[in-house]
C-alpha cells in the first residue's frame, strides 16, 4: 500500500533515519560508554552504577569470557532479572564478539532444556535463586560454563552481604543446588581484570541476539537479531520519541522505570539499549509483581519516560500508594506487549496527566515497528502509524492485498525485521513473503491516515456459526464495566454454533455480578459476541511481560 501515513508525522519525525551509522552494537556502545562516562546509567536498590562503571565491569568479563576458549558467535546465556549484572553480561557478551541468548529466569527445567539445547548456548550467567532449575538439565544441555551471581553482588560492602545474606537466610529465596565448576561472577570479574581483551571484530550482519519467542502460539523458536536489526530499531525509536524528549528540561538527563524485564526484547532495546543510546538512566525494578516495592523505589525519583504493558499501568493506577510517588515529571508512557486498553489509559490520562502512547512490534521486528504520535494527547485505541524506515500491508490468506477497511494479516517490512529463525528454515519461509515482509500472525486494519488497529491473533480468533468473533473488542467492551479488574475471552466447543464465548473475570468489586455482566454485554455486543459463560476467577495467567495467556485459559479450564 502507498505510504500515506508519513503524511501524518509528527514534526520532526523524518520518514527515513541512517540506520547505518553504526556498524553494530558494540560501536554504539563503545560511543555512549566515552559520551555519557560520568553519567548514572543504573539505579538500583539505592545505588547509581556509572556508565564508566559499567564499560570497566563488561570489559572485565568480556575478558573473562574470551578466556574460556570460545570462539566468536558462540552464544552464551543470560538468565537474570532486571539486576546491574544484566546490563553488565549483554555488554560483555557483545564485546567479546558472542552472541546473548535472553533466557526467561521464571523458565521451568524442561524450558530451560530446550532454550540452551537449541541455542547451543555454551555458557549461561544465572542468578543464584534459579542455579537449582540449570541444576536439573546441566548434564543434558551444551552449556558447560557456569557463572552464578548472587542478587547483591554489585552493592558495595557491606550492603552487598547483607542483601546477600536477607535473600539466602531471611527470604529463603536460594533452593539448595549442586552444580560443581561453577565459576562465582565476582570472581570471573577479577580474573578478567587481569586480562587484556580483545576487540570483537563485529559487523551490522553478525549476530547479536536469539530472542526466543514466548511460545504463546506454538514452540519457542530463536529470532535471530542482527547487530543491525538492533541498532536500526534504536534509532528508529530515537527519532520517534523526540517530540515528547523536547519536553525534558534542556540539559536534563532522561529517566526511566525499567519495569518491564530485561530479557523481554520490548525491555531490551527500550529500556537498556535506548537508555545507552541517549545517556539516560533506568531505574531498575527487579519484580514489577511487588507493587509496594515497586512505589518504595519510584519514592523520591524524578523520571519522564515509563515503558509498560497494560496490566502494569492499570494495576498502578489503581494501587493505593499511587499517590507517594511525583508523577509531575512524566512525559511519555508507552504501551507494548499486549493491547492497552480505553479504560486504562482513561484512568493512566487522569491520574498521572500523560497519555498512554500504544505501539506494536514482535521479538522478529526488534520489536518497534508501529507507534502513536507521542505528542498526542488522547488515547487513539490503534497502535499507530508505521516507524521511520518501516512498510506495513495487509495480506489476506492468499497473500494478496486486502481493500481499505477490511481486515488482514499484518506484515513488516523494514531494517528491524530479524534474519529469520535460528536453525528453522522452514519456519522462516513460512514467516516471511517473497518480497521481504514478516507476516506477524496479528490481524488488523488500517484507515486512511495509515493509523493500524489490532482485530486479533489469527490463533485467538473465535468463529461462531460462521461469524468471525475477535477476542480483543469483547475484552475491550468488558473492560469497561466497573466492577471489572481484568478479563479475558476465549472460544470453547458449542453443539449448535461450533464454538462459543467465554468470558474470565477478575473483580475489582466483589458485588459484580453475572447479570450486571450480561446486561453489559447485551447493551454493547451483537448476539454472536456475547459470552455464553461467564467465570470469575481470582487472577489471569499471564506471562513475565503481562500479556494475559488466553492459551492457557483454552488448555487449562
Amino acid at each position: 500500500m502507498d505510504a500515506v501515513w508519513l503524511k501524518h508525522y509528527p514534526s520532526g519525525v523524518p520518514a527515513e533515519v541512517d540506520v547505518g551509522r553504526y556498524a553494530s552494537l558494540v560501536e554504539l556502545i563503545g560511543e555512549s560508554f566515552t559520551k555519557y562516562r560520568d553519567l548514572t546509567a543504573y539505579k538500583f536498590m539505592g545505588q547509581a552504577f556509572h556508565f564508566g562503571e559499567v564499560d570497566e565491569l563488561s570489559r572485565a568479563l568480556a575478558a573473562y569470557l574470551q578466556s574460556l576458549g570460545m570462539s566468536p558467535g558462540d552464544r552464551v546465556a543470560v538468565m537474570l532479572p532486571n539486576v546491574p549484572q544484566y546490563p553488565v553480561a549483554v555488554a560483555a557478551i557483545l564485546r567479546a564478539g558472542f552472541v546473548v541468548v535472553n533466557v526467561n529466569p521464571l523458565y521451568t527445567p524442561r524450558e530451560l532444556e530446550h532454550q540452551l539445547k537449541d541455542s547451543g548456548a555454551k555458557a549461561i550467567l544465572v542468578l543464584q535463586n534459579f542455579a537449582h532449575v540449570l541444576q536439573k538439565v546441566i548434564d543434558a544441555v551444551p552449556t558447560k560454563h557456569v557463572i552464578l551471581t548472587e542478587l547483591g553482588d554489585l552493592l558495595p560492602f557491606p550492603k552487598r552481604l547483607i542483601v546477600n545474606a536477607v535473600v539466602k537466610r531471611v527470604k529463603k529465596m536460594v533452593p539448595a543446588f549442586h552444580l560443581p565448576g561453577a565459576a562465582a561472577f565476582r570472581e570471573a570479574l577479577a580474573q578478567g581484570r587481569r586480562l587484556t581483551l580483545r576487540e570483537a571484530q563485529v559487523g551490522p550482519d553478525d549476530v547479536a541476539v536469539l530472542q526466543y519467542t514466548g511460545g504463546t502460539t506454538g514452540a519457542s523458536k530463536g529470532a535471530v537479531l542482527l547487530h543491525r536489526n538492533l541498532v536500526a530499531n534504536l534509532l528508529q525509536a530515537e527519532a520517534w520519541y523526540q517530540p515528547a524528549l523536547a519536553k525534558i528540561p534542556a540539559g536534563e538527563q532522561i529517566n526511566t522505570v525499567c519495569a518491564l524485564p530485561l530479557y523481554h526484547i520490548f525491555g531490551f532495546n527500550a529500556n537498556m539499549m535506548l537508555g545507552m543510546r541517549m545517556g539516560g538512566c533506568n531505574i531498575l525494578i527487579p519484580n514489577p509483581r511487588d507493587l509496594p516495592a515497586v512505589f518504595k523505589q519510584l519514592k523520591g525519583e524524578r523520571f519522564h519516560s515509563f515503558p509498560a504493558v497494560n496490566t502494569l499501568f492499570n494495576a498502578i493506577a489503581r494501587h493505593p500508594d499511587f499517590t507517594t510517588v511525583d508523577w509531575a515529571h512524566l512525559k511519555i508512557s508507552v504501551g507494548g506487549g499486549m493491547a492497552v486498553q480505553s479504560a486504562t489509559a482513561k484512568l493512566w490520562l487522569e491520574k498521572t496527566g500523560c497519555p498512554i502512547i500504544e505501539a506494536y512490534g514482535l521479538s522478529e521486528t526488534s520489536p518497534a515497528a508501529t507507534c502513536n504520535p507521542v505528542d498526542g494527547l488522547a488515547f487513539t485505541g490503534s497502535i499507530g502509524l508505521p516507524m521511520s524506515n518501516t512498510e506495513l500491508c495487509l495480506l489476506d490468506d492468499e497473500g494478496r492485498e486486502v481493500p481499505m477497511g477490511m481486515p488482514g494479516e499484518i506484515c513488516i517490512r523494514g531494517p528491524q525485521v530479524m534474519a529469520g529463525y535460528w536453525q528453522r528454515p522452514d519456519e522462516t519461509a513460512r514467516a516471511m513473503t517473497a518480497d521481504g515482509f514478516f507476516r506477524s500472525g496479528d490481524i488488523g486494519t488500517v484507515d486512511e491516515r495509515g493509523y493500524f488497529k489490532i482485530v486479533d491473533r489469527k490463533k485467538d480468533m473465535i468463529l461462531v456459526s460462521g461469524f468471525n468473533v475477535y477476542p480483543n473488542e469483547i475484552e475491550e467492551v468488558v473492560s469497561r464495566l466497573p466492577g471489572v479488574l481484568e478479563c479475558a475471552a476465549i472460544g470453547v466447543a458449542d453443539a449448535e454454533s461450533g464454538e462459543a464465548v467465554k468470558l474470565v473475570i477478575v473483580r475489582s468489586e466483589a458485588a459484580l455480578t453475572e447479570q450486571q455482566v450480561r446486561e453489559w454485554c447485551q447493551a454493547e455486543l451483537t448476539g454472536y459476541k456475547r459470552p455464553r459463560v461467564v467465570e470469575f476467577r481470582t487472577d489471569l495467567p499471564k506471562t513475565p511481560v503481562g500479556k494475559i495467556l488466553r492459551r492457557e485459559l483454552r488448555d487449562k479450564p
